[in-house]
């Protein structure tokens, strides 16, 4: 396509979905497919780019718009293969936390040691919160180099069966967009995308869980779950919208298999535990909202609770590594995988296993 018949594209496609509240139009998948790979592909101005992405998210998406702009991103993706049998992708909003202290981080290496390949997949922090984000501890905590280094990542998660890989080398493309996206300051529908992206796939079965910022968005994520390669795509909104489910408050989880029936679970820890439990999940969170959340007190918390399986971090780590492995049919109830994931945090093996993981990414 030459120069102009690109501009062209575009100014038709903003003349859809930039007319207003009652006058704008949807664009079709392959329109919106279209659109944004001529944004990943820098082949228009930066100032139609931000128009575009501001203009998208106010008419709203439809869910054929968001399965056209999610084939634009995965088709820049470079897919990794991984010599696991399986693997489980853990993706929280890649703008981070910032209200209570979160420990996804440290979840991960338990969930490998209860028998589930796992990794985070996240971004150095994104508008609008700029909160806390697996990246932000990798790089700004634990000084591992941020991105260049995605081959001797992709080793360590083989060898170790845990790990973290960033955006900006799976599809430095969508991060070229950073400044932009700062500058917009609310959430274009790349916040909801980027998340359902597939960066390694394992030989066998290939897990996602991931969240949805605000109603609705659930249905556009199951039916991508539907065209993607994962095998199972668990979608729900849990504290702060991480994968952190039926804490402080219910939750409801979307099981997308495939293109099978969408499964809805509720999930709510005072029906998914023993009494003993219930007592211990409570209570950690009530302490846990009076610590405030940074990033000295999540690592030192969450070093805490590898170390010895004490403190407030752990029991929350001990729940969302139980129901994680619960929803993806490791353990048949929540109590069981967190009695094996209490043991495992009091052994202290995982500790050691995470701070091999960051020297050898560091050597």
């Amino acid at each position: 396509m030459n120069k102009v018949s690109v501009e062209n594209r575009m100014e038709a496609y903003l003349q859809k979905i930039a007319a207003g509240p009652k006058l704008s139009k949807n664009l079709t998948e392959n329109e919106a497919e279209d659109a944004l790979s001529l944004i990943l592909g820098g082949k228009i101005s930066q100032v139609r780019m931000a128009v575009f992405l501001i203009a998208a998210r106010m008419k709203i998406e439809t869910v054929s718009e968001n399965i056209g702009y999610w084939r634009a991103l995965q088709k820049r993706m470079t897919i990794r293969k991984i010599g696991l049998d399986k693997i489980l992708q853990i993706a929280d909003p890649f703008d981070g936390f910032q209200r209570i202290p979160y420990f996804g981080f440290y979840t991960i290496p338990v969930i490998a040691e209860l028998g589930l390949p796992v990794y985070g997949h996240s971004a150095l922090p994104l508008p609008p919160k700029f909160g806390i984000t697996f990246e932000d501890l990798l790089v700004n905590h634990y000084q591992i180099k941020g991105s260049g280094n995605s081959e001797r990542r992709v080793k360590q998660i083989q060898k170790s069966k845990f790990g973290y890989i960033n955006t900006a080398d799976y599809l430095p493309d969508l991060e070229n967009l950073r400044l932009i996206r700062t500058e917009i300051v609310k959430r274009p529908m790349l916040a909801t995308l980027e998340k359902i992206l597939m960066p390694l796939q394992a030989e066998g079965k290939n897990f996602l869980v991931t969240t949805y910022f605000h109603r609705g968005y659930e249905v556009s994520l199951t039916e991508i779950g539907k065209r993607s390669q994962f095998d199972r795509v668990i979608v729900g909104n849990g504290m702060e919208g991480t994968t952190l489910f039926g804490i402080h408050k219910e939750a409801k989880v979307f099981i997308q298999d495939g293109d099978s029936e969408t499964q809805v679970v509720s999930l709510i820890y005072s029906d998914m535990y023993e009494e003993k439990t219930i007592k211990q999940i409570r209570e950690s969170h009530e302490a846990l909202k009076e610590i405030e959340s940074n990033r000295e007190t999540i690592t030192e918390l969450g070093e805490i609770a590898l170390k010895s399986g004490t403190g407030p971090a752990a029991f929350q780590i001990a729940s969302q590594a139980a129901c994680l492995t619960h929803l993806t049919e490791i353990f048949q109830s929540p109590q069981e995988g967190f009695d094996a994931a209490m043991e495992i945090l009091k052994s202290g093996s995982c500790y050691e296993n995470l701070m091999r993981w960051i020297e050898r990414l560091k050597s």
